[in-house]
């Protein structure tokens, strides 16, 4: 991490919501969400929160490191149909070590549709991927001895 990564980086991003991006189309497997109307995703929302995070604090971050989501605490106030533009707005406001924490908000030109605090960890990129793909040998064996 570089001395930069400090309290008081703020980040705004920009996006507009397509019809991909609605309840829908979260989990299209999903009966109930096929009978949701088509307006923004909260699962989608978050994505976009972590998506502005991160775009804060690459610049202040190392070639070898990159952040992972940790914690969620963010309301869901209004519905946004697609079409229209969402912007996120976030603070990095306190950080202990690898810890951040952002306070974080969405309007989408008419209502203020998310808002509160998320928090992310730097790691180190190669070995968060050495852990996944440890992970997913160890589910393999798994398979592999139920099999037998």
């Amino acid at each position: 991490m570089k001395e930069s990564l400090q309290p008081g980086i703020c980040h705004t991003l920009r996006f507009r919501v397509p019809p991909s991006k609605t309840v829908p189309a979260l989990y299209p497997e999903s009966a109930e969400f096929q009978a949701m109307p088509e307006v923004f995703a909260t699962g989608f929302m978050v994505g976009l929160v972590e998506w502005a995070c991160v775009q804060a604090v690459n610049p202040h971050l190392d070639p070898h490191e990159h952040t992972v989501g940790t914690y969620v605490d963010m309301s869901h106030e209004a519905a946004t149909p697609p079409g229209l533009e969402v912007t996120v707005t976030v603070e990095l406001t306190h950080t202990e070590g690898r810890r951040l924490r952002f306070r974080v908000e969405a309007h989408d030109g008419i209502d203020t549709i998310t808002r509160g605090h998320h928090d992310r960890v730097v790691v180190d990129h190669q070995r968060f991927i050495q852990k996944v793909v440890c992970k997913q040998q160890t589910i393999g064996h798994a398979r592999a001895d139920h099999d037998r």
